[in-house]
């Protein structure tokens, strides 16, 4: 037989079907397309990141409620400047959410504050991240806005992260939830949100919560109240809808904060370009003079003593913030100005005596560190740990 018998003809006879391409030309932005998709609702994206701003605003709001314990009734309490009226005229007027105004009893106020404290804790080192971080959301909402002018900044940003903190899966890694056997019954869980019901139907009954804030914890409510009842009686397909929505609900969460903390990098820097003394490089000068704002005099008096270093520095920061948004799409560039960012409030927190401010700020920065980065970090906390807290995580469904 020749070897032209067994050659494969040019052309395909009529009728039979031809040679199908590899790669359809069109065919490929749509794969990668449907790619995308599934990864987006088939998984939580940023499991490190989020554990990493879970734990940083969570033990940023601690300390700053411990630091500030003796002087609790002074800032959101009965004895404050910022009166029971006033607070009422306010919030009449906002529609802010704060459990101080349920009461004005003295009780009351220490009880709130101390679940703040309880809250944030049990949040920082992950048990039940899901109830704690309602319960972190409640107690940063009722005791910053009681008191509005209470802050440096940083707590604008934790009032923003701790609404944000809701919707992600924030427990994956780096948590008591990730170390807990998915195998064993939860017992807890189920009792902690049903006392939050009960709660929330006195506050219903009561009218001490209506609009739509009511609207809100009710729907968190019911939506856990689905999760738990489609984990236990549904397994199959209502319980895979319901995780493909939490994954969802947890990417768009994580995509949030990282626009939000590209809008405070961007805005900051661009309004600091309008003002003449970022101009003229010399807008740093002032408040390393002013008392207020200078922990270590000698320091800053030496820092400031240098016009060339005042300068530098002044025009650094504006350059770095308005530019930072722009560095996300190169990450090695990317890497440099967040490790210089860390820095320079980590500065600010020893020049400024702004240590809260600077903590907020790095534990925003924090969800742009790269995994990488953060597994090695995970793996040295995990020789040092002797509670199995940072070990390898168990990933759990709910």
């Amino acid at each position: 037989m020749s070897s032209s018998s067994v050659r494969t003809p040019d052309r395909a006879p009529a009728g039979t079907p031809g040679r199908v391409p590899l790669r359809a030309p069109g065919r490929a932005p749509a794969r990668k397309l449907a790619r995308a998709a599934q990864r987006v609702t088939s998984t939580a994206l940023g499991p490190y990141q989020s554990a990493v701003v879970r734990i940083g605003f969570s033990l940023t709001w601690l300390l700053f409620l411990l630091w500030e314990y003796p002087h609790r009734r002074e800032l959101y309490g009965p004895d404050g400047p910022w009166n029971w009226d006033m607070a009422q005229q306010l919030i009449a007027n906002n529609h802010a959410f704060t459990a101080l105004m349920w009461s004005e009893s003295s009780l009351w106020f220490e009880i709130v504050y101390g679940l703040a404290v309880v809250s944030a804790a049990l949040l920082m080192l992950g048990w039940r991240t899901r109830t704690m971080s309602v319960l972190f959301m409640i107690g940063v909402l009722s005791l910053q806005n009681r008191s509005i002018f209470m802050g440096d900044g940083g707590d604008n940003v934790i009032h923003l992260m701790a609404i944000y903190l809701v919707f992600t899966r924030c427990g994956q890694v780096w948590s008591l939830d990730a170390r807990r056997d998915p195998s064993r019954g939860d017992q807890v869980g189920p009792a902690l949100w049903g006392a939050l019901g009960a709660c929330l139907v006195a506050l219903t009954f009561s009218g001490e919560l209506s609009g739509g804030w009511l609207l809100i914890f009710w729907g968190l409510l019911v939506v856990h109240g689905l999760w738990w009842a489609a984990g236990r009686y549904a397994p199959g397909q209502p319980r895979i809808l319901l995780d493909v929505i939490a994954n969802l609900a947890h990417n768009a969460g994580l995509f949030v904060i990282m626009a939000e903390v590209c809008l405070v990098y961007a805005t900051a820097g661009w309004y600091k370009i309008q003002g003449s003394r970022w101009q003229d490089g010399t807008a740093l000068y002032y408040p390393l003079h002013l008392d207020y704002f200078s922990p270590w005099p000698v320091l800053s008096g030496l820092l400031a003593s240098s016009g060339v270093i005042v300068m530098l520095l002044t025009y650094g920061t504006v350059a770095v913030q308005v530019a930072f948004p722009f560095t996300l799409f190169n990450r090695q560039v990317k890497n440099v100005l967040l490790a210089v960012m860390i820095t320079e409030h980590a500065a600010i927190a020893v020049l400024l005596g702004l240590p809260f401010f600077s903590l907020a700020m790095i534990a925003a920065d924090a969800v742009f560190l790269p995994t990488g980065f953060l597994r090695r970090i995970g793996r040295w906390g995990a020789r040092l740990d002797v509670s199995g807290l940072v070990g390898r995580p168990r990933r759990l469904k709910s």
